[in-house]
């Protein structure tokens, strides 16, 4: 399951760098499927969705930090717990209901985005 950034967030920022997947984006910003992963070109995804890495997105909130479902893997494969939630001093950062996915699902994301480490 991704993490997902709650309205309480109060747009510090600590999340963003913690993220080993750069899936945590300031309010407002563009972002991409080759923001700090291994992926590049067009290709498809572990869940089957057709994507060009290194086209520019919309961002998903106007107003706080969010989270790409698409490039979350709650840390699997990186540390014990999400780091984002970790470090979050209002804990906004929680699991996004609407993104559940096992733990096996979120290694292979992992894997498939990391593949050299």
């Amino acid at each position: 399951m991704a993490i997902i950034i709650t309205d309480e967030c109060i747009n510090c920022g600590a999340c963003e760098p913690e993220c080993p997947n750069t899936a945590i984006y300031e309010g407002a910003d563009d972002w991409r499927y080759k923001d700090g992963t291994s992926l590049e070109g067009k290709l498809v995804l572990t869940n089957g969705k057709e994507v060009d890495a290194d086209e520019a997105q919309e961002p998903l909130s106007d107003e706080i930090y969010y989270i790409v479902p698409d490039k979350c893997t709650e840390c699997v494969g990186f540390h014990e717990e999400p780091q984002c939630a970790a470090v979050c001093p209002v804990d906004c950062c929680v699991p996004d209901e609407d993104h559940v996915e096992s733990e096996e699902t979120l290694l292979g994301k992992q894997k498939f985005m990391h593949p050299d480490g």
